[in-house]
């Protein structure tokens, strides 16, 4: 059987799952051109892409914080966005009992 992504947009809690923010680490990166939502992408390229995001991250101790200016700015303006319009559509950041 062959899964494909269903894209960061169409994603799970409106996108604010572990493979959406990965699409959009990789867009603050630049791996990906924004926007780019990785539909249709099988599992075997989503995996690299995890990879690369996780690279790209390395010099930086995976903490947002500690992103140089421009990857900083870039960084709060895509996921504030993506963290905005997921709260508009009804997404709770709240975790539940079941989480």
């Amino acid at each position: 059987m062959n899964i494909t992504y269903i894209g960061s947009e169409l994603d799970e809690n409106f996108g604010m799952t572990m493979l959406a923010r990965t699409v959009r680490d990789a867009w603050v990166f630049g791996l990906l051109p924004e926007g780019e939502t990785c539909v249709g992408h099988s599992s075997g390229q989503m995996q690299v892409l995890l990879g690369q995001v996780a690279q790209a991250w390395e010099p930086y101790g995976h903490l947002p914080s500690q992103l140089a200016p421009e990857l900083a700015e870039r960084h709060g303006r895509i996921h504030g966005a993506a963290i905005v319009a997921a709260r508009a559509r009804g997404w709770d950041p709240e975790l539940g009992d079941d989480d």
